[in-house]
């Protein structure tokens, strides 16, 4: 049986700094953190003894080329919701906490944004007269800089890595009819004439299967970095999707893929005698994203031709008897299962209809009925500034400045929740346990990371607890020891015993 998918959402925001002489925006997203870091009781810094990111999930370490680089100099804290927050290169990076299930997943990635909000107001009372900190949860700054907003599930190690990479890659391409956040115009040679696309990413991959995320980007990635027990389990790490602030996008985006996954894991692909495998996967993600008639065909492997629309029905109709027969524990149980089926169903049936008829639900569909209403009523041509200027302003992570929150879009979660994951963590993770005792006991602990916590009692040597299963360390396992427990000294007595 397939493992419950723990799920995990990592976004880097764009940046931009105005006056004040010639922007860092190093500086400046250390500043932003720094500014809202400074409301905690302490801050708890990131642990990084662990990282491991030259590992390669095909089997060998990658000694030969330089490894995505780990800044241990820049600013890295652990919030209370168990999130870490942190400078990524030039970015300010949330990595969300680790979720069971679909809605955990995107309620965290939500919180990330007002976070990144909050800091926003937070640092504008630091900056000197006529500075001013934007921030854009997008993926790229239109000048051939692109960033990422990726995503982590728990898979079986045993699953072999070239079955993964097999299935994954034909969902991966054609999943952006409903997960891309649109984009005006296009950044490689070649693709002049496109005015309009599905994605912000996909112009920006060049490879199928590799370890970067920065260059000769890989639409499978291969870090080998499981933050976990290594012996059973891997983390995929996907690179290839845009930033969602719709939260039905955000929603089918994880939802969708955690299935895939699990259908993956349980070899449900092969045992229907089902193969997607794309003849030029890489130049397919381009195509389908150019196309906004959804009416492409990709050519196949095995000589047959499909739209990125019919290989998602085909997916969901898979996906439908994969539930009948094993079920949805993976992702979280039949309710959370049957919600994404459901919203899966939909919004595929809009867009064979209609796609506009789902713009106030999905970003693309959104972003472009705005900004092509905007282009003909003032008759501009689609290289007009103004119109990449409302594309970046959709994305503004200020509802009182970003174009997305006019836009009428359906939103599943409550505000109160969202405010609520901002500072709480997730009560079927070990990211409780680590949320909680940030909270009760930030003067004790040292440092943090996604499997440890060192403790530091200040007359012992610095103690290390490990948290090596996702799926322990979560409310129903530790409140009753927490309430036990007065002090740390009390905490690591019990858990030694």
């Amino acid at each position: 049986m397939a493992l419950v998918k723990v799920l995990g959402m990592e976004t880097e925001y764009g940046i931009i700094v105005r006056g004040g002489g010639e922007p860092n925006p190093i500086a400046a997203s250390s500043a932003l953190i720094n500014a809202y870091v400074a409301s905690l009781a302490r801050r708890i810094e990131w642990d990084f003894q662990d990282e491991s990111p030259a590992r390669d999930a095909r089997g060998f370490v990658r000694e030969s080329q330089l490894a995505p680089e780990v800044e241990t100099h820049l600013v890295n804290a652990v919030l209370t919701n168990g999130a870490r927050y942190y400078v990524d290169h030039a970015h300010p990076e949330y990595s969300g906490p680790e979720c069971s299930n679909v809605w955990e997943a995107i309620l965290y990635d939500k919180a990330g944004e007002a976070i990144l909000a909050r800091s926003v107001e937070a640092a504008a009372q630091l900056l000197q007269p006529g500075q001013q900190i934007s921030i854009y949860k997008n993926n790229s700054d239109g000048k051939g800089n692109s960033y990422g907003a990726h995503e982590n599930y728990l898979m079986d190690r045993s699953v072999p890595f070239a079955r993964v990479v097999q299935h994954v890659i034909p969902h991966f391409v054609s999943r952006q009819i409903y997960t891309g956040a649109g984009k005006v115009g296009a950044e490689v040679p070649g693709a002049e004439g496109v005015n309009f696309q599905l994605t912000q990413r996909a112009d920006f991959f060049e490879e199928e299967v590799g370890l970067e995320t920065t260059l000769k980007r890989p639409l499978v990635n291969t870090r080998d970095e499981p933050h976990c027990d290594a012996q059973k389990y891997r983390r995929l790490h996907v690179i290839l999707g845009d930033a969602n602030l719709s939260e039905v996008a955000d929603f089918l985006k994880v939802g969708t893929t955690a299935l895939v996954l699990a259908m993956i894991e349980d070899d449900w692909f092969t045992r229907q005698g089902r193969d997607y495998t794309l003849a030029a996967p890489v130049r397919a993600l381009r195509q389908v994203s150019y196309d906004l008639s959804l009416s492409q065909p990709l050519p196949l492997a095995n000589g047959r031709q499909m739209t990125a629309l019919e290989m998602q029905w085909e997916h969901l109709d898979l996906a439908r008897k994969y539930a009948e027969d094993e079920g949805l524990a993976a992702i979280g149980g039949d309710e959370v299962g049957k919600a994404v089926l459901q919203r899966w169903e939909e919004v595929l049936t809009g867009l064979e209809a209609d796609p506009m008829s789902l713009a106030n639900k999905l970003d693309w569909v959104g972003k472009y009925r705005m900004v092509s209403g905007y282009r003909e009523r003032h008759g501009l041509g689609w290289r007009d500034p103004k119109l990449l200027a409302m594309d970046l302003q959709y994305h503004d992570v200020r509802p009182e400045r970003s174009l997305y929150s006019r836009a009428g879009m359906e939103r599943l979660l409550r505000p109160e929740d969202i405010e609520r994951a901002m500072t709480e963590p997730p009560t079927t993770t070990r990211a409780y346990f680590r949320g909680r005792c940030l909270q009760r006991w930030p003067q004790a602990i040292a440092a943090a990371n996604w499997d440890s916590l060192v403790f530091d009692l200040g007359h012992d040597p610095l103690r290390r607890v490990p948290m090596m299963e996702p799926l322990r360390g979560t409310a129903a396992h530790v409140d009753q020891l927490l309430a036990r427990c007065n002090t740390p000294a009390e905490l690591l007595e019990q858990l030694g015993a």
